[in-house]
């Protein structure tokens, strides 16, 4: 589906569940699809983050590289410790595709913490150093992203990434080169200092000595020599001109044009001329790189001047384009050969390319004087062309032509003045008159007559041509006021009362200027110098330039040291077999004796970074919901216990879960209660390894089943030489000795495998019952006809009960004065069919007005909306005021942040809802709620078995429970033992169906049925206590 580009988020929940597979090839799947939407569910990707940290100690290299890359899609701030963490390892991993992905992983955290910066500083340090060809191109991109301006993290790796050039991928080539580049520009002193010099002592003087030349010779040779470095660079980088890979050849050009002697770029014209043969958009990038090139060198491409040639398939971006190179590279040679080509292009269909054509013949014709004259004859005759554009544009280059020899092209402006009535294009029609108005004195009998014209149409014309018939006109009055005193007046007039602001603006100023009276400054003496003043002729320059590039820094004027960028091979030589023998002798050694061992060096690393998260919620209990149904299981059938102890067991450690976060006493009680439960499955893990150590040294095979199976194996296939009887004593002994380290160890162990879960954390809910509220019953009849389904079954219903507990926004003495409490009034559809509904209740203790009490600046999450209330604009001493507000929380119990802001002051609050106010109650019948409860068994079924006392297992006090801590609807049951609730999520319209199942002996089975298990096993832990309790 994902490949199919279809949206397949949804699935997110029943996908999640599997990452805890033993399968590599199903596991592999899953990370493919969590990196795709881990950042858009991050609420649950949190919830398998322990998972990815065991997988990044697994034995499969793959399996390693794609649980960083969950870990570092995952872009919530508070994993960023554990993001940290998981790089520094993964940087000294075996496997080079383990180390490739942790300097990807380099920027994804840089992007979500720049403040890391230091410490990514020291990885990447760390990984150029590296001399795998798979980690090179990674790592540079890395170093590009964080830190491009520490130049001195290069200065040892230099030689080695220039040597390892070739053999890199070739997205790693294309980073390495661009970054090379750079270095180059600040290490080395500039190649072109050479051919200036050569230049310049071109010419021998007549006169000059022999003794002088020599002397002259001796300066050219210690004038430049290159650096042995910098030669290295162009030497290396030669063989990828012949890459298959557009964008390589493409960075070696760039490398050649601003690092190599001018002498030397020339290579690289061939193979972008070898590029023109792949598609256009690889076309169209090339031949402006070479558009720009040959503006500056034109030598480089002029052998290949027919592979410019336009051909009839082109489109018209690599028609202009080509066109452009063509003009660059015109000289007096080839001018001819070029100008017959030109003719055919203006013959063209495509008329912005005709256009285009024409300029370019102008562009020839001003920068070759020898074929001036021709190129002015042959627009003259595209004058008589029946297209208007190609006549327009004929029309303006000759005026720039014009400028440049106008004494002897005066029948070439009667000519022109003669079409005047024919051409209708206004920039066309502009061009003649301001010729015409120009070299009025040249034509002193059509300019009047010209005038005369175009002052009839003068109404019609465009504004274009309106000024410059006032221009005309004030150059005519000014030179031949007797014909044209009354015509230039009448345009004067005209032009007063013109609709454009333009126009009349310049109608004033000339009318001022020319025409003398009494108000008249003393710029009206200057008119004609004004007017008439001689103009400098247009230089008909390329307008193309490519743009999107980043600008190089200057050559330095004395080269740096070259000696930083000598690397010791002793050094280097001890180093590597050194970090070899680490990796693969001492770390089976401390797997063998203990894995305490490793988990005190992760604690004292994470200590030490002084990143230790510090939350009282292990992940490890919400993985139970993930791996249950696999490994858990599997060992209980081991140890032939019931499923009535696992349940009791998992019901135990969610209990501690919901309590952890209402009090420092309850988390005291919750640590121990962990505390305990973990000391007891280490005793039964200790008594299953020891089985499967005996097992397994009758029949020397390795257990895979479990995570403790598969490292005592492995530390047993490394110490086959004992006899068996010395393994089961060795193991035993290895076990006592590690029973109290980990004991003492786990809660170091917690600080890695913590996280400070908001979005997950319960609430507690009020354990007095309060008195119901009941709707009105007009109130009560407008929502029964609302409906989030199109299904006529399930329908919207009323709230059973509103709860009366009210939850602290803005204390009085936070606020200044200012307090303010919510609570949830379970009203849908007020503000929109996926907001919450909360009343806020805002007073005054202070005694002065305040004013202006409004919501500000709003920090939400990603999706989530609010529906603020109305700014109250005064609240009078000792005065309260409810108002109500609605918040799309999509589903999650995460935090609205926003302020409450007065006319004064701004407060930050924050509101987060209880799950079950995330709720809408609906009405279904028995059988409806049977049907849809089959549809969501299995991953989507939650359950737990609770104790109730007798005097709670009525019907009413359970439904009055139930429906104080969620906003569900009460179904109808057929039996006494069994109560049905249904609600669907505000967001997504999810159901949500809850069973309470009483049995004997005072005990009950909770159930619950859902889409969004995240929802339903929060809910579960919230039930849970509430129908217990006495």
């Amino acid at each position: 589906m994902i490949a199919n580009g279809k949206n397949a988020s949804e699935l997110f929940p029943a996908v999640v569940k599997n990452v805890a597979s033993k399968n590599i090839e199903i596991k592999k799947l899953v990370y493919v699809y969590l990196m795709r939407y881990a950042e858009e569910q991050q609420d649950l990707a949190l919830l398998s983050i322990s998972t990815f940290q065991r997988a990044l100690k697994d034995p499969n290299q793959l399996i390693r590289a794609s649980a960083l890359r969950v870990l570092s899609s995952i872009r919530v701030p508070i994993i960023v410790p554990i993001m940290m963490l998981a790089i520094k390892e993964a940087s000294s991993d075996l496997s080079p595709y383990v180390r490739k992905n942790a300097a990807h992983a380099i920027q994804k955290l840089y992007s979500l913490d720049p403040e890391q910066k230091e410490m990514l500083i020291e990885v990447i340090e760390k990984l150029l150093k590296d001399r795998s060809t798979l980690v090179a191109g990674s790592v540079v991109m890395a170093f590009e992203e964080v830190c491009p301006d520490r130049i001195d993290l290069i200065h040892k790796n230099y030689r080695k990434l220039c040597n390892l050039l070739v053999d890199v991928e070739e997205w790693g080539q294309v980073v390495i080169i661009h970054m090379l580049t750079r270095y180059a520009r600040t290490q080395f002193v500039s190649p072109w200092k050479d051919d200036e010099v050569v230049e310049e002592y071109n010419e021998n003087n007549f006169y000059e000595s022999d003794e002088e030349q020599k002397e002259k010779d001796q300066k050219m040779k210690n004038t430049y020599t290159m650096d042995p470095d910098h030669r290295l660079l162009l030497r290396n980088t030669k063989p990828l001109l012949q890459s298959r890979n557009a964008a390589v050849v493409m960075a070696v050009a760039q490398l050649y044009w601003h690092l190599a002697p001018k002498s030397e770029a020339g290579i690289v014209s061939k193979s972008l001329v070898r590029l023109l043969r792949s598609n256009r958009e690889v076309q169209y990038i090339v031949l402006q790189n070479i558009a720009t090139m040959s503006i500056q060198r034109k030598g480089m491409f002029e052998p290949y001047l027919k592979s410019f040639y336009v051909r009839s398939t082109d489109p018209t971006m690599i028609k202009t384009l080509k066109l452009e190179i063509l003009t660059n590279l015109a000289n007096e040679a080839n001018i001819s050969t070029l100008l017959r080509e030109f003719q055919t292009y203006v013959k063209s269909q495509d008329k912005q390319f005709a256009a285009a054509t024409i300029q370019a013949i102008g562009r020839c014709a001003t920068n070759i004087t020898e074929v001036t004259d021709t190129c002015l004859n042959g627009l003259v005759c595209l004058l008589s062309n029946r297209d208007e554009i190609v006549v327009a544009e004929s029309v303006v280059v000759i005026k720039k032509l014009l400028q440049t020899q106008p004494a002897h092209h005066g029948d070439i402006i009667k000519h022109m003045a003669k079409l005047l009535d024919n051409i209708t294009v206004p920039v066309a029609r502009a061009s003649i008159l301001w010729l015409i108005g120009e070299y009025c004195e040249r034509v002193p009998k059509i300019a009047p007559d010209v005038l005369r014209k175009t002052a009839k149409s003068f109404t019609n014309e465009d504004d274009l041509v309106k000024l410059q018939i006032l221009n005309l006109g004030a150059k005519l009055y000014l030179t031949n006021s007797k014909q044209t005193k009354l015509l230039t007046q009448y345009v004067l007039n005209l032009g007063k009362y013109d609709q454009s602001y333009d126009i009349r603006d310049r109608t004033r100023f000339i009318r001022q200027l020319i025409v003398p009276n009494e108000r008249s400054g003393a710029l009206s003496k200057y008119a004609k110098k004004i007017f008439l003043a001689q103009k400098p002729a247009p230089l008909l320059e390329s307008p193309f330039k490519a743009t999107g590039y980043l600008e190089l820094s200057d050559w330095p004027e004395v080269a740096p040291d070259p000696s930083v960028r000598n690397v010791d091979v002793a050094e280097s030589a001890k180093e590597r077999p050194g970090i070899l023998g680490k990796t693969r002798k001492e770390k089976p050694a401390e797997k063998f004796y203990s894995e305490s061992e490793e988990e005190e060096e992760e604690s004292a690393s994470t200590s030490a970074s002084g990143r230790c998260l510090k939350s009282n919620l292990h992940l490890s209990c919400l993985d139970n919901w993930i791996g249950s149904g696999s490994e858990s299981e599997k060992e209980d059938k081991e140890e032939g216990s019931s499923d009535e102890s696992s349940g009791s067991s998992s019901s135990s450690e969610e209990s501690s879960d919901s309590e952890s976060g209402s009090k420092e006493t309850t988390a005291k009680k919750t640590s121990r209660a962990t505390d305990e439960s973990d000391s007891e499955d280490n005793k039964k893990k200790a008594k299953r390894i020891s089985k499967k150590r005996s097992a397994s040294s009758c029949s020397d095979t390795e257990s895979t089943s479990s995570e403790e199976s598969s490292s005592e194996s492995k530390s047993e296939s490394d110490s086959k030489s004992d006899s068996e009887s010395g393994k089961s004593q060795s193991a035993t002994s290895n076990k006592k000795e590690e029973k109290p380290v980990q004991d003492r160890k786990a809660p170091n162990k917690q600080d890695v495998f913590l996280l400070d879960l908001d979005d997950f954390c319960p609430v507690t809910t009020p354990v007095a019952v309060p008195t119901a509220a009941v709707l009105s019953p007009s109130l009560a009849a407008d929502l029964e006809g609302l409906s989030l389904s199109s299904s006529s079954v399930i329908d919207v219903t009323t709230q059973v009960s509103v709860p009366t507990k009210t939850h602290e926004l803005l204390h009085r003495m936070s606020g200044k004065g200012l307090a303010a409490h919510y609570h949830f009034s379970r009203q849908p559809g007020i503000f929109g069919d996926r907001m919450v509904s909360v009343q806020v209740t805002i007073t005054n203790t202070t005694d002065q007005k305040i004013e202006n009490i409004h919501i500000g600046e709003k920090k939400l999450p990603p999706g989530m909306r609010m529906h603020e209330f109305n700014p109250i604009e005064c609240l009078e001493p000792a005065g309260s005021i409810t108002v109500s507000m609605g918040i799309d929380f999509c589903d999650s119990t995460q935090t609205a942040s926003f302020q409450l802001c007065t006319k004064d002051d701004h407060f930050n609050v924050n509101i987060q809802p209880p799950v079950g106010e995330l709720l809408l109650p609906v009405t279904m019948s028995e059988k409806d709620f049977k049907k849809e409860q089959g549809m969501l068994t299995g991953m989507n079924e939650t359950s737990a078995t609770i104790a109730v006392a007798p005097q709670n297992s009525t019907r009413l006090v359970i439904i009055e429970r139930v429906v104080k801590v969620a906003n569900l609807g009460v179904v109808p049951s057929g039996q006494d033992n069994i109560h049905r609730f249904a609600a669907k999520t505000v967001h997504s319209g999810s159901l949500m169906l809850v069973t309470v199942e009483l049995k004997e002996s005072s005990t009950a089975q909770l159930i619950i049925n859902t889409e969004k298990t995240v929802i339903g096993s929060v809910l579960l832990r919230e039930l849970k206590p509430v129908l217990s309790q006495g």
